[in-house]
């Protein structure tokens, strides 16, 4: 978190946004403050997650925006974490602090735990689920209204100019590739079948695991982008959390195997075109470029922050090398997963 939003927050801040759900923060357990200020608290006896948005990282309308389509895909059996509504009947709470805002809303808490890459369950099985609710919740979305959503487009974010956080003379070569991917991806077909409200984040940090299911949460990165961008993201990370320190040669013997188990799974509920697996790696590369731009806004890297460090150079030497986290045969792998 920002320092200047910080010093914003307090105990007082809170309990005041708990008590819009007359749910008892005394023992919160403080689970993230990254994007967004994320508390589990206690209502009736049972726990829940309460989060808290500063006003500069997303509008009311945005968060609005978020949640409605949260419960949406709930409506639809899909396991993500029900948005509760408040003493007001409100999915969303402002909290007026200073000449700023807090955003409150309180889900419930996911069942299960979360996965890491030397757990057992971290294998095919895993692998085939992660692609079929990530179809599910395609598949769904495609008849979700495209305006009125509260949710931005992907090259609204304040993140595709990365020159406002990345040193312009060191990283020129760096700021100069992102905007010319951004460009390409600009230029791509956006119809209904292949462009819509996507998660944008669904890695291992945002599901649990719990009944041989995965149950997912945080939809604070939701956008309105190509849907192949959520095949994309679970094949970087579960490769960088798994292997960032090995070679590519590695890592994509890795990534071949994980995308031809996603893949099982995704095409169980929705098609998907060779066409569009094969503009994987835009987005993979995407990824790398956000990525170093949010470290960059989010951390002062000159202080401390020693292993985060170590990721943006690993990622920086990526970008300048033009390598990505994996190379595939996409064609090899649709066939498979087609035959």
């Amino acid at each position: 978190m920002e320092q200047w939003v910080e010093d914003l927050f307090s105990t007082e801040v809170l309990h005041k946004a708990a008590a819009f759900y007359s749910a008892d923060a005394n023992d919160a357990r403080k689970l993230g403050d990254f994007e967004n200020y994320v508390y589990e608290v206690i209502k009736d006896g049972t726990p829940y997650i309460l989060r808290l948005t500063h006003s500069s990282h997303r509008s009311k309308e945005e968060v609005e925006g978020e949640l409605t389509w949260i419960n949406f895909l709930h409506s639809h059996d899909i396991p993500v974490s029900l948005v509760h509504k408040s003493e007001n009947n409100e999915l969303v709470e402002v909290l007026s602090v200073g000449d700023s805002y807090f955003y409150i809303c309180l889900f419930d808490k996911a069942p299960g735990a979360a996965l890491k890459p030397n757990s057992p369950e971290f294998g095919p099985e895993l692998f085939k689920k992660w692609g079929a609710i990530t179809a599910k919740m395609h598949r769904h979305t495609e008849n979700y209204p495209a305006t009125n959503t509260g949710r931005k487009r992907w090259d609204e974010d304040d993140l595709i100019e990365l020159d406002q956080y990345i040193d312009n003379e060191k990283d020129a070569v760096i700021i100069e590739g992102n905007r010319q991917l951004v460009k390409e991806l600009q230029e791509l077909p956006e119809t209904s079948d292949v462009f819509g409200l996507i998660h944008s984040d669904i890695h291992m940090g945002n599901f649990f695991f719990h009944d041989e299911q995965i149950h997912v949460f945080d939809f604070d990165d939701a956008m309105h982008f190509h849907y192949v961008s959520d095949i994309a993201i679970p094949l970087y990370y579960a490769t960088w959390w798994k292997l960032r320190n090995e070679n590519l040669e590695i890592r994509s013997a890795f990534g071949t195997d994980f995308l031809k188990h996603f893949l099982d799974g995704y095409l169980s509920e929705r098609p998907l075109s060779l066409e569009w697996l094969e503009r994987l790696p835009l987005y993979l590369k995407l990824r790398d470029y956000t990525l170093y731009g949010v470290f960059h806004k989010k951390m002062d890297l000159s202080v401390g922050h020693e292993v985060e460090n170590q990721l943006v150079a690993g990622i920086r030497q990526r970008l300048i090398d033009e390598e990505l986290i994996v190379e595939l045969d996409y064609k090899e792998i649709w066939e498979r997963a087609n035959a």
